[in-house]
């Protein structure tokens, strides 16, 4: 597939609507926490949220039964409007292309909401050419209703034939503000044989060699997960975007909850959904890089303040590689210090 020039890439996809970003906006998104909007006892706990989160994100899509989607969508409005968007920013996952509610979601919430709702979550994308169809035609809508900056695209991967296109889903349009992993859809478009909603399975897994103790071979549960949640860092790590590990379903295990996330931080995500509370503490945790952490990185810092040449720190050699590293670390650690009003550790 032919790509267009840079000029054009970042040229606006219609007259008068706001130029696309050169950069993606640094925010820290550790947390993209859903809510469903229509309910009245969540719409009261937004201003609570807010201090809580870093993504409030109104759920239109899947969890929300037919006869409530246009009750969810008016209620992510009135919640847009009714409440003032600083560090936590508000986010939207419309309903699927396909469906009969997408186009209507799309047109209200930017004509109602085009400057308070920073970036529309894509379900089920499964080709660049899901994008291009957002992309122009939510700059038609910004033109009409005057946005003042442009919408961003986050798309969800949920499909077979979208983990095929990865990359080219990820350099669709200069709107992508990454792409999240949709595990539950994914494993019925594939055939996988579970109901879980992310995390391992107790039948995956890996087998010690024979002739332990007594005859017992131990085995060792793997994450079914790995393969595909790479390959989707990768793609959005070489396209200037970000990635983010999707939902995990059991709300009761924290343990594994916490296993998850962390196996995500540590292959490059940038943060996670929440579906449940109990979730959102360990999100901030894990998408946190340690004091431990952040002192060491910035130790490599001030030893190799260029990145060129070698030290030995703490008995380890630190070279250019690590030096790269430590960086991720710690402008992590100051976006973050940033964002909750406290001092760089």
């Amino acid at each position: 597939m032919s790509q267009k020039l840079p000029h054009a890439f970042f040229a606006p996809l219609a007259i008068g609507a706001p130029r696309p970003q050169m950069e993606p906006p640094v925010n820290v998104e550790r947390m993209i926490h859903f809510i469903p909007p229509h309910l009245e006892k969540i719409q009261s706990k937004i201003p609570q949220l807010q201090q809580e989160v870093d993504v409030i994100l109104g759920n239109l899509e899947d969890a929300i039964a037919i006869e409530d989607k246009e009750a969810a969508r008016a209620g992510l409005i009135k919640i847009a409007k009714e409440n003032t968007w600083g560090k936590c920013a508000l986010w939207a996952r419309i309903n699927a292309l396909e469906s009969p509610w997408a186009l209507q979601d799309i047109c209200q919430i930017v004509a109602e909401a085009g400057n308070l709702v920073s970036v529309l979550m894509l379900p089920k994308v499964t080709g660049p050419w899901d994008i291009h169809y957002l992309d122009q035609l939510l700059a038609q809508l910004e033109a009409q209703h005057k946005v003042q900056s442009p919408i961003l695209i986050h798309g969800i991967i949920e499909t077979a034939e979208g983990v095929e296109n990865l990359g080219a889903i990820a350099r669709a349009s200069p709107r992508m503000q990454g792409l999240s992993l949709g595990p539950a859809d994914l494993a019925a478009s594939r055939g996988m044989k579970t109901t879980r909603v992310g995390g391992g399975h107790p039948d995956y897994r890996i087998l010690a060699d024979q002739g332990g103790d007594n005859g017992i071979r131990n085995h060792y549960q793997q994450d079914l997960w790995h393969y595909t949640l790479a390959k989707l860092v990768d793609a959005c790590r070489a396209n200037g975007i970000k990635a983010f590990y999707g939902p995990f379903g059991d709300f009761a295990d924290t343990d594994a909850c916490h296993a998850q996330f962390m196996n995500a931080f540590l292959l490059g995500c940038s943060g996670t959904w929440t579906l449940h509370p109990s979730q959102i503490p360990i999100a901030r945790q894990v998408f946190s890089p340690s004091k431990e952490e952040i002192a060491f990185a910035r130790k490599i810092i001030m030893a190799l303040p260029d990145g060129a040449g070698a030290a030995m720190i703490d008995g380890k050699m630190q070279d250019d590689a690590t030096w790269k590293q430590a960086k991720v670390i710690v402008e992590l650690a100051d976006q973050i210090a940033a964002r909750d009003g406290s001092a760089k550790p």
